[in-house]
């Protein structure tokens, strides 16, 4: 047990055991309902699911016709969340994702201001190719991604709770795009790859999809639930030896660490987020997978879509041909 377990009691501890086999059965039943509408892309449901339980943001990274945006349908359904979604555009404005202030006239003819909240008023917002819109634009989910709140015109607005961003973006087509600055991109728990599906996962995607019916998603949990189990995670006991190998992997990944034998390929690396990115997926990740506690190998695992936006490499990686992909890998093997 982790120095985060000494507060608790017996008897709390024997009340999180049974929560926690409680929340393995919802989850169970989460995931194989998003599986009945997503195909062959277990390891992209997984780590989004994970994502939303430790209460973060994701950034889903893949070629368009992937499934990206019916995943994110699929999950609003399935979570039970008022879900949002927003078409990123080089012509998009902050108030078009915020909101903004309309002149209002009651029946007396009294004139006021009449805030009018836009669609990030949601519990799950989908920003959809978010690097086709301008910086200003991009900037205006910052503070709502870190503070759960806006502020317009001097007046704060509160977000709806729970609330997570899940947004996507084309790796290849970059022209007419924005790069998301660092310090957005450190505001995403963990960015995920989103591959081509297998042979026999696009054999099945045919038949499903292309027939007279096609399966629907039912709504599992709510936001209250998911709340609980969110909380859950943060009670989860984490062991010593998962402790130590989420500092050595990130302090290794970055510029200046004697420990790691990439200091040289390595620009600049992950921030204190990321560690405590890692503590908070890895128990994500061990109540997703049906256990009560997380392992090394749940470090080893989420290493890559933790790090991998996090991390910025140096002209002499570039020159080796080496890519994030293989810096982390090599990281890997110093904990695995």
């Amino acid at each position: 047990m982790s120095a985060i377990d000494k507060n608790l009691s017996k008897s709390q501890e024997k009340e999180v055991i049974l929560m926690a086999e409680k929340a393995v059965s919802d989850m169970k039943k989460v995931r194989k309902n998003v599986g009945q509408v997503i195909f062959g892309q277990e390891t992209v449901v997984d780590n989004t699911l994970t994502t939303i339980l430790a209460g973060g943001h994701a950034l889903l990274v893949g070629l368009p016709g992937l499934a990206k945006t019916k995943l994110v349908e699929t999950l609003g359904t399935v979570l039970g969340l008022d879900d949002s979604r927003i078409q990123f555009t080089p012509d998009l404005m902050p108030s078009d994702i915020l909101g903004s202030e309309i002149l209002h006239q009651d029946d007396k003819g009294t004139r006021s201001f009449q805030f009018i909240k836009g669609p990030v008023f949601a519990q799950l917002l989908m920003a959809d190719e978010i690097n086709r819109a301008s910086p200003r634009t991009q900037a205006a989910l910052l503070q709502s991604m870190q503070e759960y709140h806006v502020t317009i015109a001097g007046q704060r607005y509160d977000l709806p709770s729970p609330f997570h961003v899940l947004a996507t973006q084309n790796p290849l087509e970059q022209e007419g795009t924005y790069p998301l600055p660092e310090a957005q991109l450190d505001r995403f728990l963990m960015q995920v790859d989103v591959h081509y599906p297998d042979m026999e996962a696009e054999r099945k995607i045919m038949f499903e999809t292309t027939g007279t019916s096609e399966a629907k998603a039912k709504k599992i949990i709510d936001g209250k639930r998911l709340k609980e189990l969110q909380e859950l995670v943060r009670k989860l006991p984490v062991g010593q030896s998962v402790v130590d190998a989420i500092l050595e992997l990130v302090h290794s990944a970055r510029p200046g660490s004697t420990s790691s034998d990439m200091e040289g390929f390595i620009s600049w690396g992950p921030g204190p987020r990321a560690s405590q990115a890692l503590m908070l997926t890895v128990r994500a990740r061990a109540l997703l997978d049906g256990r009560l506690a997380p392992s090394v190998d749940d470090v080893i695992a989420l290493a890559e879509p933790v790090l991998q936006h996090r991390m910025q490499l140096s002209f002499a990686a570039r020159a080796e041909n080496m890519t994030v992909r293989d810096v982390i890998d090599s990281l890997k093997k110093r904990i695995g």
